[in-house]
């Protein structure tokens, strides 16, 4: 069963919902994971607390998001995303507080739970769940239009960080983070997102959209679980990726030989090759089913890790064709469940295929800083290079494995 028509009210508002979620993904990026990659040094230079152990908070934190990534959709899923959202941006405030005020490593680690909680609750899987449980088949557009607004979060929030860092320090910095969650985030997402009826608890539909006209067959009542399984397995690794190298990117660069300052400046286009691969993307969507985005997104991705790899000369152009896969990957992330498996229930299914990855993103930064402590930013890009490589016959093996579901469909007609 399709969801019925967004009332005119819900039209009226899109643009403005759009905006506010837009803009608060930026903060809520910045304010969380984007964090550490500025302000983990500092932190382990001020306080004498193991570098691995100060970004092992992130992971911690990213561990909590996955853990309760499944109740976020269903939470969605039957009253909307306004208080779900809201209460992110509390918790994340919370959180930056914990972290201004921690007087040791236990501390600073319980503050990165409760920033975890919020990062479960307010980045980009329960945005487009929220988008989804609003417009149903016609979020695709929504949720392209806001992840333009969030391939800024990196460009806006990195240089942001890096000069609060050297005014205020880093207790100072997450104060001021906490300052835009609570008197910012919060606010905008109880005023402008509306209250929504509740809903019956309802299962993920069944796999339909462009190019897939009717559903595949359902095992025990839920969709086809191999379709999902590649699915899942997919989002994680490229999440895995990015995860990884949103963290230690500005350290690999600095290990070249390069200043913090041009680490962040060549770091902070990332972003604006996100935003013009979503911009583009948005301008040809009609045209293509989402898998050929996600098909552009993981094979942009090997192109730029693998020339960062190999010491391309050119280091803007290998960033480049990394930010424009990461930018279509967060696109595909969004729209390709959507399109295979129908908007009834797809809030739900957003928790459950966000858990995986969010739980793999966990071990990520962990597992970088000893990648980089062992074999050094040469050794971490191969490494990472290996695993965009593989993204890309999972991708292949995705679009394989709907193709036959289609050929047998034909066959049985």
């Amino acid at each position: 069963m399709s969801l019925s028509p967004p009332s005119p009210a819900i039209l009226r508002s899109r643009g403005a919902i759009i905006t506010a979620l837009g803009l608060t993904q930026i903060m809520a990026w910045g304010s969380s994971y984007y964090l550490p990659a500025v302000i983990a040094p500092a932190v382990s230079s001020d306080t004498g607390w193991p570098l691995a152990w100060v970004v092992g908070g992130l992971s911690l934190g990213l561990l909590v998001a996955g853990l309760i990534s499944p109740r976020v959709g269903s939470s969605i899923e039957r009253h909307g995303g306004r208080n779900v959202l809201a209460f992110s941006a509390g918790c994340i405030g919370v959180g930056q507080v914990g972290l201004a005020v921690a007087p040791n490593l236990a501390a600073y680690i319980a503050a990165w739970l409760i920033i975890g909680l919020g990062m479960g609750a307010g980045l980009y899987d329960a945005a487009f769940a929220t988008l989804g449980r609003h417009y149903g088949h016609g979020a695709r557009s929504a949720i392209t239009a806001l992840t333009l607004f969030g391939g800024f979060a990196s460009t806006i929030c990195w240089p942001i960080s890096a000069l609060l860092l050297q005014e205020v320090g880093w207790r100072g910095t997450c104060l001021v983070y906490a300052a835009v969650q609570l008197v910012i985030a919060l606010p905008l997402y109880l005023l402008i997102l509306p209250r929504e009826a509740p809903k019956p608890p309802v299962r993920p539909g069944l796999p339909v959209g462009p190019g897939l006209n009717q559903a595949p067959p359902a095992r025990d009542g839920n969709p086809d679980l191999s379709i999902m399984i590649v699915l899942a397995a997919t989002l994680t690794l490229a999440a895995v990726i990015s995860s990884t190298l949103s963290v230690h990117l500005l350290t690999i660069l600095q290990g070249s030989g390069m200043a913090l300052a041009a680490a962040v400046g060549l770091g902070a286009l990332v972003g604006p090759s996100q935003v013009a691969a979503r911009a583009i993307e948005m301008t040809i969507a009609r045209y293509h089913h989402p898998i050929l985005t996600k098909f552009a997104s993981v094979t942009f991705v090997a192109i730029g890790v693998s020339a960062l790899w190999a010491g391309m000369p050119v280091i803007p152009l290998a960033l480049g064709f990394y930010g424009a896969g990461i930018g279509l990957e967060s696109i595909a992330r969004g729209t390709l469940p959507l399109a295979l498996f129908g908007s009834n229930g797809y809030a739900k299914l957003m928790g459950r295929l966000a858990m995986p990855s969010l739980i793999a993103q966990a071990a990520a930064p962990s597992a970088g800083a000893l990648l980089l402590e062992r074999f050094g930013p040469h050794g971490t890009l191969a490494a990472l290079s290996g695993l965009a490589l593989a993204n890309v016959i999972l991708a292949c093996g995705l679009g394989w494995r709907m193709l036959r579901w289609r050929q047998s469909q034909v066959q049985t007609r």
